[in-house]
């Protein structure tokens, strides 16, 4: 039986990783530091349920019922195609990839261009040699293990670690008292982690990496189950640990840094305060290195997907080109634009991306019928989509004057109770009435 020597398994891991951390993993974490100041452990802890816990999961859950489309389809063949293609486009050429390719030029080349130098033909000169390099990292995606796991990936992990260690050894030690949004520290880290989009792109990234596992000749469905898991527990405590370094920076900045709109700011007034003119270079290269990990591995899931779906009809290198000139296009519009109209969106999917996976995972344990599952990821959507509406001042008579009335609802979780209370009529529904089909 084919195993995965130490070397291959550390690439692999690290592969994840740098799938996992893109442009949202680098600039919340520093702004969660600077904003919650000395609550920022109590905050990252929470952070990390939504963008440690449950990213990893997703790709235990995913690998394990061998692909998205499976785990949606429990609920109904229209849901899972809907939900998936959502899902798909929105990590993909909606958000998540234009985010990744508009955010290091934004941020860390962009405040720094001589006066009078045009903007708009900067990114566009930017973002066409982002996308090109994406484009061509993807073209052999059998090759990502080695380009991802052994250079690129590493090297950003090394440029972060020279950041924090310069933080570190000047120590400015000016840490703020906590902004009145981190008030409910706890909630709000929660809350936060979304905007990492992890768990969302989790469920695309479990069958990528099985993909990868089996690239190496195991062809043993336990084994690669077992190497996936492993696989993302090592992603997450990497991810753990990076986020722990970036909240510090924040944290231990935040008296120097007060008011900061974003988390990009902070990086970038820390690293000129700690490396003077090499802190710009350094930043670039972290924001570059980061967005463009996570641009490949999205380009990679999504084709992937779409050549499934349209059979090879429409081959993987076709769908490459049609996303990434898509995405070139999206992301010339602004980084600001995109996160706008991010939050929305990610408020309708994120809640029964988790419900799914929790499902999931449980099956196994609790035997969720049909009924379950419609139930409850049902009811689930209905009130994020309701909720998602209402942040774009989108009111539905009557029924956002109910939905806004539900327990928590004023911290963005009014689906957790009735989707509580879902669990348990399905189960009370399984022992009244005798089971229906289980999964």
């Amino acid at each position: 039986m084919k195993k995965l020597t130490k070397e291959q398994f550390i690439s692999v891991s690290v592969m994840l990783f740098g799938l996992f951390f893109g442009a949202g993993n680098l600039i919340f974490p520093p702004l969660l530091g600077n904003q919650a100041g000395s609550k920022t452990l109590e905050s990252l802890l929470f952070f990390s349920v939504t963008a440690v816990v449950f990213p990893i999961l997703g790709v235990v859950v995913v690998a394990k019922t061998k692909g998205l489309s499976n785990l949606s389809g429990r609920v109904g063949k229209y849901f899972a195609f809907v939900y998936t293609a959502m899902i798909y486009l929105a990590i993909g050429p909606g958000l998540g990839i234009p985010r990744a390719g508009s955010l290091p030029f934004e941020m860390a080349v962009a405040p720094y261009l001589p006066n009078g130098t045009s903007i708009m033909v900067s990114r566009l000169i930017y973002t066409s040699l982002f996308f090109l390099v994406a484009y061509l990292i993807c073209l052999r995606p059998s090759k990502l293990v080695n380009r991802m796991g052994k250079f690129l990936t590493p090297a950003l992990l090394i440029l972060i670690l020279v950041m924090f260690l310069g933080v570190l050894f000047n120590n400015p030690n000016n840490v703020a008292q906590p902004l009145e949004v981190y008030k409910n520290a706890k909630v709000k880290g929660f809350l936060e982690g979304y905007n990492t989009m992890d768990t969302i792109a989790a469920l695309n990234f479990g069958l990528v990496i099985s993909l990868a596992v089996k690239s190496f000749k195991v062809d043993d469905e336990k084994q690669v189950m077992n190497y996936t898991i492993k696989a993302g527990v090592v992603a997450g405590i990497f991810l753990f640990v990076v986020y722990a370094m970036l909240s510090y920076i924040g944290m231990t900045t935040s008296g120097l840094n007060q008011g900061a709109k974003n988390g990009a700011e902070i990086l970038s007034s820390t690293s000129l305060y700690v490396f003077g003119d090499f802190g710009i270079i350094l930043l670039a290269g972290i924001f570059t290195l980061a967005c463009l990990t996570t641009c490949v591995g999205l380009i990679t899931s999504v084709s992937q997907y779409f050549a499934k779906l349209t059979n090879d009809k429409v081959s993987y290198n076709a769908w490459i080109t049609i996303w990434s000139l898509i995405s070139f296009f999206v992301a010339n519009f602004g980084l600001n634009v995109i996160l706008k109209i991010s939050v929305p969106v990610l408020v309708a999917i994120y809640p029964v991306s988790i419900v799914l996976i929790v499902l999931g995972l449980t099956q196994k344990y609790l035997k969720y019928n049909k009924f379950a599952y419609r139930l409850i990821c049902g009811v689930t959507v209905f009130i994020s989509l309701v909720e998602a509406l209402k942040m774009a001042n989108i009111n539905l008579p009557l029924i956002t004057d109910l939905v806004i009335k539900l327990p928590f609802f004023d911290i963005s979780l009014g689906w957790v109770v009735p989707m509580l209370v879902c669990f348990a009529l399905s189960f009370l529904q399984k022992f009244t009435f005798g089971k229906t089909k289980e999964f």
